[in-house]
């Protein structure tokens, strides 16, 4: 793996969203290209601000909805603009200090991808597809019921040779790396013919897998996929705060510590699939959360808009996802813009990266469960005498946790006395030593 993904914290967004682009009506993959796109640049410059140094864009391509069923993956959405918009973002994303990642849909595409829809018309079979001929029309194997996604076939050579060909071509343009949409249901061997093609060419990409469930070390050792998505850290976080359940965080925390003797996993607390995290725990509980997400091992990614405490609910509906993927402003709002809430939740981003920042090692370093209660929760992690501790209370009374003499308050609100820490109620700390 490349050495960069160590000191990268992605600011994840969703491109056709942020830019307003229609989704479900009236979209013609094959249109002449609106350059929106070159609205995501007024943002950069708030990537820096937090402290963040990753882009990680949503899906940019050529498709006929949300971007997922893809039907070019040389071309650039027609919503968003075309190539020379995606050039101009990365060089100024790169200017910055800003590595920039895309998104890639190879367990899929849209049903109206030309090679597919020729088949469908009585064409060849092009090898691309988990489909068939039968009493002269064709039958697809789609994505989790799906019937707009039609399955790739991954045991097919020809449908390697285009990933590796997709992947190579925008690296040559100049993006760092790939995430891996549905990288769960893709057998894994696929990518282990993938990927070693595309790193001959591009040594120093990063590609991080997409998956919801199953071994996540053994899909890495097999694979060869360098991250995966850490779901099961997400879902501790929020379920512990929501449901005041701080032992399912525990859990969640000793299982993250497992996964660093294979890899480093990407963790969240938001993404474009999920309810926003101000709306999944209450806005005042979301420093709680940015205190985890921050201190314990991991790549970490903040999904656009969650630092401004925007909310949001998914729901399992058509346009269920519109709520979480929202169109931007044209430019970010100033802190004399934001109501005290959102400012408090903007302030503990910063305060927080700050500190991943001074303490690189976070990144692969275990952390320890001090002390647990259902609504109590105190976490060191620790290289040498180099400690972050972290001290939780989401009861509607105080609370007094251990930590640690001789350390410094980073962010939050309480004291610290004789080694403990004394917090309000609903009261969070972060210390360092």
């Amino acid at each position: 793996m490349p050495a960069w993904p160590e000191h990268v914290m992605w600011w994840h967004v969703y491109p056709l969203g942020f830019v307003g682009a229609p989704i479900r009506d009236d979209v013609d993959p094959d249109a002449a290209p609106e350059h929106r796109l070159d609205r995501l640049e007024p943002w950069l410059d708030h990537v820096i601000g937090l402290g963040l140094n990753g882009l990680l864009l949503g899906p940019v391509f050529a498709a006929e909805t949300h971007g997922y069923d893809t039907v070019d993956h040389f071309r650039i959405d027609p919503r968003l603009g075309d190539e020379d918009d995606l050039r101009r973002l990365v060089d100024g994303a790169h200017a910055r200090g800003i590595r920039v990642l895309l998104d890639g849909v190879f367990n899929h595409v849209g049903r109206g991808h030309p090679a597919f829809r020729a088949f469908a018309d009585g064409g060849d079979d092009p090898g691309l597809f988990r489909a068939r001929r039968v009493d002269g029309r064709v039958e697809a194997d789609v994505f989790e019921g799906h019937d707009a996604l039609v399955a790739l076939d991954h045991s097919s050579p020809a449908v390697v040779d285009l990933v590796v060909d997709v992947m190579c071509h925008w690296l040559e343009r100049g993006v760092d790396g790939w995430r891996l949409d549905a990288a769960y249901a893709v057998p894994a061997d696929f990518w282990a013919q993938v990927l070693p093609r595309v790193r001959e060419r591009f040594p120093d990409a990063w590609f991080l897998g997409e998956v919801i469930h199953g071994e996540a070390a053994d899909i890495v050792r097999t694979s060869t996929i360098d991250a995966l998505t850490q779901y099961e850290l997400w879902q501790g976080i929020w379920h512990g705060i929501a449901d005041r359940n701080f032992f399912e965080l525990s859990h969640a925390v000793e299982r993250n510590d497992q996964l660093l003797a294979t890899f480093v996993p990407q963790t969240f607390v938001g993404n474009h699939d999920v309810t926003r995290i101000a709306s999944a725990i209450g806005p005042d509980l979301v420093p709680h959360a940015l205190a985890v997400l921050f201190t314990v091992a991991g790549t970490p990614s903040v999904y656009g808009g969650d630092e401004l405490g925007w909310t949001g609910v998914k729901e399992e509906r058509v346009g269920g996802d519109d709520a979480v993927r929202p169109e931007f402003p044209a430019a970010p709002p100033r802190d004399d813009e934001l109501d005290p809430s959102a400012l408090r939740i903007l302030d503990a981003h910063r305060a927080l990266i700050a500190l991943r920042r001074r303490k690189p090692w976070l990144w692969r370093a275990h952390t320890d469960v001090v002390e647990v209660t259902n609504t109590a929760l105190s976490l060191r992690t620790a290289v040498g005498d180099d400690a972050v501790v972290v001290a939780l209370n989401i009861d509607d009374a105080p609370a007094s946790l251990p930590v640690a003499d001789g350390v410094t308050v980073v962010a939050g609100e309480g004291a610290v006395a004789d080694g403990r820490a004394a917090l309000p109620p609903r009261g969070w700390l972060v210390l360092e030593a």
